[in-house]
């Protein structure tokens, strides 16, 4: 069964980590003025749901199977992922909106959201890796 919760996790965690690589690169691209805004926000926002229910799924796992120290490490970024989702302003296309994006930096913070966002999943990659290979050891 543990084993079961990590090979789960870990492939959530794949995911997690090709959205990220893919938020930085359609944010960089906006940054090069290779696409504009709006089709930039459009396709961002579209990864945002399943971001939010990646994050979430990764954290209950390990509510679930008591693995506290992981579940404590992913319960910041889901609250995280949450209250960006919840507090859009009104007006706004979602959480990436092409008429704010490039007012008040908020590009170099979403480029920075990111950057952290994949960091935090390549972390969590190798420590999902190393509790697969051990509880497949154990058992």
């Amino acid at each position: 069964m543990e084993a079961a919760v990590f090979i789960l996790s870990l492939i959530d965690c794949c995911i997690l980590i090709f959205l990220s690589v893919y938020f930085i690169i359609t944010l960089s691209d906006l940054e090069c003025d290779y696409i504009n805004a709006r089709a930039c926000c459009s396709k961002l926002n579209k990864w945002v749901v399943p971001e939010l229910v990646g994050q979430a799924l990764a954290t209950v796992l390990m509510l679930i199977s008591m693995h506290w120290f992981v579940f404590l490490l992913n319960l910041p970024v889901a609250a995280w992922n949450v209250y960006r989702f919840l507090n859009v302003p009104m007006g706004n296309m979602g959480v990436f909106d092409p008429t704010e994006i490039h007012n008040r930096g908020q590009l170099k913070s979403h480029m920075k959201e990111a950057m952290i966002k994949l960091g935090f999943h390549l972390l969590c990659f190798f420590i999902y890796l190393y509790s697969m290979i051990l509880a497949l050891i154990n058992d």
